[in-house]
C-alpha cells in the first residue's frame, strides 16, 4: 500500500494576496475608533499572507510543537469554561487572564465571532494553518496579561507591535505603525513605548510555541521572567489618563 505523503509548505490553501488598500481604509477607521475589533482582522486578511502558515512550520520545529499540533486544542473553547477559569490558583497568568476578561467584560468567543465577520470563510477550516489562525487570534487577551499591556489605545497599539514582533505578519505592523504616525505631536512618548512593545516582543520566547494550559497554571511574575517579557517602562511612564487613542484624548496629552 501507498501512503500518500502531504509537504505542508505546498498544502492547498489559496496563497493570499497582500490587499494594501483595503489594509488602509481599514486603518483609518481602526484608528477613530479603537473598539471597532472587526477592522483588525479586515487587515489581517489583508496583509498577514503566509505569515500563519509560517507560524505552524515554526512550530513543528520546536520541542513541543509536534506534540501541541497533533492535540489542536481549541483555545476559545477552554476559555469559555468557566469552571475551568475559576480554578485557576491566585496569582497565576491564569487567575489573571479571568479577571481581565470579567473586569472588561469579553470573551474568547466574542472574539471568535468577530473574527468571522465579513469574508472571512477560512476561519473555521479544519486545517492545520486555519488552527493556528484561531490559535493566534485565542491567544491575543492572554499576551495582553503577560506583556503587562491595558485595553487602552496605546496599550493595544504596543501590543500589536508585540505581536508583530512575535508573528511577523504584516498587519500587526501596519497598526503599530499607523497608531506610532497618528501619536505625533502630542507630547508624549507614544511612538517610543510603540517601538519598545516591538523589541519587546522580539526579545521574548516565541509565545505561539508554548503549553498554553501549562503557562495559564505558572505564577505571572515567574512566567514573565522565563518567557523573557521586560517590563513595559514607557508605557508605563505615560499617565493612565493619556494612554487612550481617541484624537480628543491625544491632543489633550500634548
Amino acid at each position: 500500500m501507498t501512503v500518500a505523503v502531504v509537504d505542508l509548505k505546498t498544502a492547498p490553501l489559496p496563497k493570499p494576496k497582500l490587499q494594501w488598500r483595503a489594509a488602509l481604509r481599514a486603518l483609518g477607521r481602526l484608528l477613530n475608533d479603537k473598539e471597532d475589533t472587526g477592522q483588525v482582522f479586515e487587515i489581517m486578511r489583508a496583509l498577514n499572507g503566509t505569515a500563519t502558515r509560517d507560524c505552524y512550520l515554526k512550530l513543528m520545529t520546536t520541542v513541543q510543537g509536534g506534540k501541541i499540533a497533533y492535540q489542536r486544542d481549541e483555545l476559545a473553547a477552554k476559555l469559555m469554561d468557566d469552571a475551568w477559569l475559576d480554578a485557576f490558583a491566585p496569582g497565576t497568568v491564569g487567575a489573571a487572564y479571568r479577571d481581565f476578561i470579567r473586569t472588561e467584560q469579553l470573551s474568547a468567543e466574542g472574539l471568535a465571532e468577530i473574527s468571522r465577520m465579513g469574508d472571512n470563510k477560512g476561519v473555521d477550516l479544519q486545517h492545520p494553518y486555519a488552527w493556528m489562525g484561531r490559535r493566534t487570534r485565542d491567544v491575543h487577551d492572554i499576551w495582553h496579561i503577560l506583556s503587562g499591556y491595558h485595553r487602552d489605545g496605546l496599550g493595544e497599539a504596543c501590543l500589536v507591535a508585540f505581536s508583530y514582533a512575535q508573528t511577523k505578519g504584516l498587519g500587526w505592523a501596519l497598526i503599530g505603525l499607523g497608531a506610532a504616525v497618528r501619536s505625533r505631536g502630542t507630547g508624549q512618548p507614544y511612538a517610543k513605548a510603540i517601538w519598545q512593545g516591538y523589541k519587546r516582543g522580539k526579545a521574548a520566547v516565541w509565545l505561539l510555541g508554548e503549553d498554553y494550559d501549562r503557562l495559564l497554571n505558572e505564577p505571572l511574575e515567574a512566567a514573565r521572567r522565563r518567557l523573557n517579557i521586560t517590563p513595559a517602562t514607557l508605557y508605563n511612564s505615560i499617565p493612565q489618563a493619556a494612554r487612550d487613542w481617541t484624537p480628543e484624548q491625544m491632543a489633550m496629552a500634548a
